[in-house]
């Protein structure tokens, strides 16, 4: 039997390199994790509780402020819900910052809470830029959908059950659809940006494409707490948006908790 050949002076053998994983590197989740992180953002408001009213007086104010411009000027509605969709990521900011003290062991105090932004202010505006970016798609795309069901923009005289009749039920699912699909894009490139933003020397790109690559690889997860936190929104929004002083920061605190469960702490990832 021949021996085998040996190899010429000098051969360096091929070793595959290690795959480079593109990213923070994503802990895997099961799939009652959103309920877990509701718990632990529950804790978090009970533990600075004044702290989460201020902000969630601000989610409700900013709610009724809604509602009364629909009641008086309904075309001016949609301008203002993208205003304060890009405003409600930046109040979270502040609400994360609690929660990274508490995490701490440190006293929560408002200042940090109003001023989490101001360490990582220019990818922070970048990011909310992009935010700012697609509502305007978001709402140019309404508009269409107002133009091709309607001959002119509709008077509804801030009654929502004018909206809400049988004759205009194929303006409302189309209205819905395009809601749904820019929602889910935000939702998805934004669901742990901004506390990675916060807690993280990274960039806005770098955060975006990690939320989005969280949402990619974990779809159940992210599908049961993006429900959940519609829900839960939607409801505290039936009795005059009252509800958002309490669900606004619960829920808050418990997108920290969906970050940290996700990526660990900076040294893990």
């Amino acid at each position: 039997m021949s021996a085998a050949p040996e190899d010429p002076p000098g051969y360096i053998p091929y070793v595959p390199e290690p795959a480079v994983e593109l990213g923070p590197r994503l802990h895997r989740l099961p799939v009652t994790a959103p309920l877990h992180w509701l718990r632990l953002g529950w804790a978090d408001l009970r533990r600075a509780p004044a702290i989460g009213g201020f902000f969630g007086g601000c989610f409700t104010l900013m709610g009724l402020a809604v509602l009364m411009v629909f009641r008086h000027a309904p075309i001016y509605t949609l301008a203002l819900c993208a205003g304060f969709l890009l405003l409600g990521p930046l109040l979270c900011l502040g609400l994360y910052q609690v929660s990274l003290r508490l995490e701490r062991g440190e006293p929560p105090r408002i200042e940090d809470a109003l001023g989490a932004w101001l360490p990582n202010v220019r990818q922070i505006a970048i990011f909310g830029f992009v935010l700012l970016i697609l509502e305007m798609l978001w709402g140019r795309a309404a508009l269409v959908v107002f133009a091709v069901s309607f001959d002119g923009m509709p008077d509804f005289a801030g009654s929502l059950s004018k909206l809400l009749s049988a004759e205009h039920l194929g303006f409302v699912v189309a209205y819905l659809a395009v809601a749904a699909v820019f929602a889910g894009l935000i939702f998805a490139i934004s669901v742990i940006a901004m506390p990675l933003l916060l807690d993280r020397d990274t960039d806005a790109v770098s955060a975006g494409l990690a939320s989005l690559k969280l949402c990619l690889t974990q779809p159940l997860v992210m599908l049961l707490w993006g429900m959940l936190v519609a829900t839960l929104v939607v409801l505290a929004m039936l009795p005059g948006f009252i509800g958002l002083i309490i669900v606004g920061p619960w829920l808050g605190h418990a997108s920290w908790h969906a970050y940290r469960a996700a990526l660990g702490r900076p040294a893990d990832g």
